[in-house]
């Protein structure tokens, strides 16, 4: 009998054994758009028209059409390559927060309503202001030179 465990476990897919065991990993490793939550720009390894990362410094070209959800105030993304959330606060500055859920390590299920980024996985919901206490996204520092966001990590 075991034998013939293993032997299955060896050449079965390994969604179905995962979904075996009760493990949503297609669900919880997604990256696509999800119901209507912004899906990642594709970054083309650090070309002029992408956001590119340098250490722990962030730069993104707000002209590429990949970050057009940021052109006007309110207007926000889940920036899945970088592993941030980007939100338009006005013409001068953009906020920008980790994208991983301090509650439930989610990133790709966001949505922002009412001054808050909700996490769908658990509909926890974080404030989207750098400042307070309690359960919150990480922020980061961020700053706009003409069509170009830095975000300091």
């Amino acid at each position: 009998m075991e034998n013939k465990r293993r032997d299955f476990l060896k050449t079965a897919c390994a969604p179905v054994v995962f979904s075996m065991f009760g493990i949503s990993m297609l669900e919880a490793c997604s990256s696509g758009d999800d119901d209507g939550y912004s899906a990642a720009p594709v970054s083309n390894g650090g070309g002029m028209n992408s956001g590119t990362s340098q250490d722990a410094a962030v730069t993104i070209d707000l002209n590429n059409s990949n970050f057009s959800q940021l052109a006007s105030v309110g207007g926000w993304m889940n920036y899945m390559d970088e592993n941030m959330l980007l939100l338009r606060i006005s013409d001068t500055q953009i906020r920008a927060f980790s994208n991983v859920c301090p509650h439930a390590g989610a990133n790709n299920q966001w949505s922002h309503q009412n001054s808050n980024f909700v996490c769908s996985n658990h509909n926890r919901s974080f404030s989207d202001d750098c400042s307070g206490s309690g359960l919150k996204l990480t922020c980061y520092n961020t700053m706009i030179e003409g069509t170009i966001l830095t975000v300091n990590r």
